[in-house]
């Protein structure tokens, strides 16, 4: 089963990732100053990820594929890993949109 980790980060920022029932990374988040702030961040990942339109695909300038999923605001609210395909990317994107709805949210800083 899919899940959200909520984790703190060595400079005292909160960030989630989004984890696939594998246990594989498929989005993580930026910092976050408090863990209301994230968790927002995971309902809007919940949110958006159900719309295609709200996925960038991009390339980097060394020639990696990697998306972004971005809210209705145009924010980005996550940036995926570097791959090495477009169509790694793009599997990237249908395991967000498959997942992130109904992923649980585990908290790791309790």
């Amino acid at each position: 089963m899919s899940k959200f980790e909520i984790k703190k980060r060595s400079n005292g920022e909160f960030q989630f990732s989004l984890k696939a029932g594998n246990g594989e990374e498929i989005l993580p988040s930026e910092g976050y100053t408090t863990k209301a702030n994230c968790e927002n961040g995971i309902q809007s990942v919940k949110k958006n990820s159900v719309y295609p339109e709200r996925f960038d695909r991009l390339v980097s300038k060394n020639n990696k594929f990697y998306f972004n999923l971005k809210a209705s605001n145009g924010q980005v609210i996550g940036k995926s890993e570097m791959y090495e395909s477009a169509s790694g990317r793009d599997n990237g994107i249908e395991s967000v949109m498959k997942n992130a709805l109904d992923a649980k949210v585990v908290d790791l800083t309790v």
